[in-house]
């Protein structure tokens, strides 16, 4: 922790000297924001949140979402296991890795004010983006449910009024060939129109060492997008539509450092399916190995100037199709260890009325607004276990092939005002009510006889529908001491929702788990100083979350086994410290920290668990090892029979870089940049398993762009990971890495 400290004080202390050359009008770029759901600058908004310009993700080679989460305090981030096409976002220590849709996530994922449910899809390739805000701690009141981590809103970039756009192509490592480009096209003078396209697509980095195949982990990844704009008097139309098609699996692999390359072991193949000596039911029969998602996606906002304020009617509809041939365990037999066939469609609909506006005198600031969600899944999916004994001929065992389908229905209304009591003391007051039905049902697929459906879940008394009726107020005190100083303390309520443990291959291992809920309480301070020239924001925030909802291990008093399961097994606290600085004293050059620190852990854990440690106890004493209880190492409880530490809550995030701009001839300028991201001690498993502990790492990107300023082109050559360094950054069964080194050469032409 010393060294972290001691490089802070470093790239600060670097900021801070350089006064003395600096230039006056060497200014700090300044975002607009709607995380309070009205445009106003992100040095005015009592609210932690990071904003990023479309300028500044490309400088930071943020071309995915997934990129972005190294540069926001106390938020770490990776792929799902298996999924290239889902992130698992933790942030504040809130986070869910399951992507089967009885789960929420906590953090919030928004494309245009749209909310995007399902983490199956919520790693987005960026293109034609304005901005992302990074909301951090519960926005319950004006985001709503499954905020209690925090959101991630991404602002696509509207049709613009003159002809004009660009083109990018680029070229990298594992044959990877990447292209982005937007065209804008006024049809009229209040009609306009945008054209959007990209495409990734690479071999892959991955061999298989039983089959034989190169290019395992492949992505190809295809989108485009039309968006419409008509400009009237008093309202303003806009629309768009969306596809996306992505080819991205996230195999477990292994690194061989004396080949300097990954490979795995699945006897699965990506170019045929399986040969399944057990019956599969359905299409996902026919898929090979792999991870498939498809996606269009519908939006609308019509905005009308009123006498009462702006007021935007927002529809979205959004349509997913996921499937996946996956091997969890990394055998070579040709149907896979642990496979899961998997074929998913989920279909969501969202209206959203808003009014935003304020008073004649100005001294009061209003949002309100009505919100729905409709959103349907249907999910086939089988699990089959590879590794069957001599009592069926060594053939994979069927455990469970069934079709799951679950509905939510959620109805919101919510306000918020901001009472300007003097020009520097603002009082914010505001609250969400919820209604939210949601409900499941399972019917077993014909080759799985002995399967179970829903009436033999209600039969064991669990139920079919949970409905939460829940309020999340916040209040908010700010106070600007001067135009460049601006403190603030803030009280803030969420929840996240309720679901079952859809994967269990029983009726009574779909256990039901309750919403989440959390409170939160933040101080802070947005700053700016030396003109514009130095930025200094910074947060400290307290969170208590009830009902946690824990995956753990119960011990069954009957069989004498843990059953493993999500429960509102206990609560969690955390604490922290969020800073991030950002400073252009130097003519061209800029530099920046951000900085989190946390301190979670569980409290009024279940009685169950409290049973599970002791067990595990026991054993330790009696000299069983960790490996061969059943009571160790599983759920919270760790190897050494300790309540483990929150999954994914690193004691600290920091990253810290520069860019330089240097002028090498006239018209011409070349500009190096790199940032290290570093992040702390951690597990990526719940249990704390000496096999999931990382005692943390750090990843170098950098790059150097030459431009032409006058004919608007530059080619850039880019790195991530440039160090090549290996580290987990996800586990289920095995361990899960991060890509290896790539890098990438880009050129650019804006017109």
């Amino acid at each position: 922790m010393k060294s972290i400290y001691k490089l802070t004080s470093a790239v600060v202390g670097c900021a801070l000297l350089a006064p003395a050359f600096a230039q006056d009008d060497q200014m700090i770029e300044e975002v607009i924001v709607t995380a309070q759901r009205r445009a106003e600058s992100v040095q005015d908004v009592p609210i932690a949140v990071s904003a990023y310009s479309d300028l500044q993700l490309r400088e930071l080679q943020v071309t995915e979402l997934l990129d972005m989460t190294r540069l926001v305090p106390n938020l770490i981030g990776s792929n799902n296991t298996g999924l290239g096409s889902a992130n698992v976002y933790s942030l504040r220590a809130l986070n869910n890795t399951e992507s089967i849709p009885t789960f929420d996530p906590p953090v919030g994922s928004y494309v245009d004010d749209i909310f995007i449910s399902r983490q199956n899809a919520n790693n987005f390739a960026l293109f034609d983006i304005d901005r992302i805000e990074v909301l951090r701690g519960p926005q319950g009141t004006l985001f709503g449910r499954n905020t209690t981590g925090g959101a991630v809103n991404v602002i696509l970039k509207k049709p613009a009024e003159e002809f004009g756009g660009y083109v990018e192509l680029g070229f990298g490592r594992f044959s990877q060939v990447r292209f982005r480009g937007s065209v804008d096209l006024p049809v009229q003078e209040n009609l306009l129109l945008k054209l959007s396209a990209y495409a990734i697509d690479d071999d892959g980095f991955v061999e298989n060492r039983t089959t034989g195949e190169d290019g395992i982990n492949y992505e190809k990844n295809v989108g485009v997008r039309a968006a419409l704009r008509w400009l009237g008097e008093t309202v303003t139309w806009d629309a768009a539509v969306a596809y996306v098609d992505n080819e991205h699996a996230n195999l477990l692999n292994l690194n061989d450092p004396d080949e300097d390359e990954r490979y795995t072991l699945t006897g699965l193949r990506s170019d045929q399916p399986p040969p399944w000596p057990t019956p599969i039911h359905g299409a996902k029969a026919g898929k090979p190995l792999g991870n498939w998602v498809n996606s269009l996606s519908l939006y609308s906002n019509i905005e009308v100037d009123t006498a009462y304020g702006t007021l935007n009617i927002i529809t979205g509809q959004r349509y997913l199709d996921h499937d996946f041939t996956l091997d969890f365990l990394n055998l070579g037999r040709p149907y896979g260890g642990f496979t899961i066939a998997n074929e998913g469609e989920h279909d969501q609909f969202t209206q959203e009325i808003k009014l935003t506006g304020s008073t004649g005198n100005g001294a009061l600031d209003y949002v309100a607004g009505v919100f729905y969600i409709q959103e349907e899944n249907a999910v086939d999916f089988a699990d089959l276990l590879g590794i069957g004994g001599a009592f069926n001929g060594f053939q994979p065992l069927l455990l469970a092939d069934r079709l799951l389908e679950n509905d939510t229905d959620a109805l919101a209304i919510y306000l918020q005002v901001d009472y300007h009591v003097n020009e520097q003391i603002t009082l914010t007051g505001g609250a969400r009510w919820t209604d939210e039905t949601k409900d499941v049902g399972y019917t077993p697929n014909p080759n799985w006889p002995w399967g179970f459906g829903s009436a033999d879940i209600a039969a064991l008394g669990y139920p079919l529908e949970q409905n939460a009726k829940i309020t999340t107020p916040r209040i908010a005190l700010e106070y600007a001491v001067s135009d460049d100083l601006m403190l603030y303390a803030s009280a803030t309520r969420g929840f996240k929702s309720g679901g079952w443990n859809a994967r269990g291959t029983n009726p009574g291992a779909i256990e039901v788990f309750g919403p989440e809920k959390v409170w939160s309480y933040e101080a802070g301070m947005r700053s700016d100083w030396m003109g514009g020239r130095l930025r200094f924001n910074a947060t400290v925030f307290s969170t208590d979350v009830t009902d946690f909802q824990l995956p753990s291990a119960v011990y069954d008093p009957v069989t004498g086994a843990p059953t493993f399961n999500t429960r509102n097994y206990a609560s969690l606290e955390n604490q922290g410290v969020e800073v991030e600085l950002t400073a252009a004293l130097i003519d061209g050059l800029t530099v920046f920290v951000n900085f989190g620190t946390q301190d979670a852990e569980y409290a009024e854990l279940n009685p169950s668990i409290i049973e599970q440690q002791a067990l595990c106890n026991s054993d330790l004493a009696d000299g069983v090892s960790f490996a061969a209880s059943p009571f160790c190492a599983a759920g919270v409880v760790n190897h050494l029979g300790q309540i483990a530490d929150p999954v994914r809550s690193p004691d600290y995030t920091l990253t810290a870089g520069a860019a330089y701009d240097i002028a090498v001839a006239p018209g011409w300028e070349l500009r190096p940049s790199a940032f290290i991201y570093k992040i702390g001690k951690h597990s990526i498993g719940s249990s704390g398993a000496p096999t999931a502990l990382s005692d943390g790492y750090s990843v170098l990107t950098a790059s150097v762009t030459l431009r032409n300023l006058e004919q608007d082109w530059s080619i850039s050559a880019e790195c991530q990971n440039c160090a090549d360094r290996e580290q987990g950054t996800s586990f289920f069964v095995g361990l899960y890495l991060q890509d290896p080194r790539t890098w990438t050469v880009n050129f650019r032409k804006d017109f």
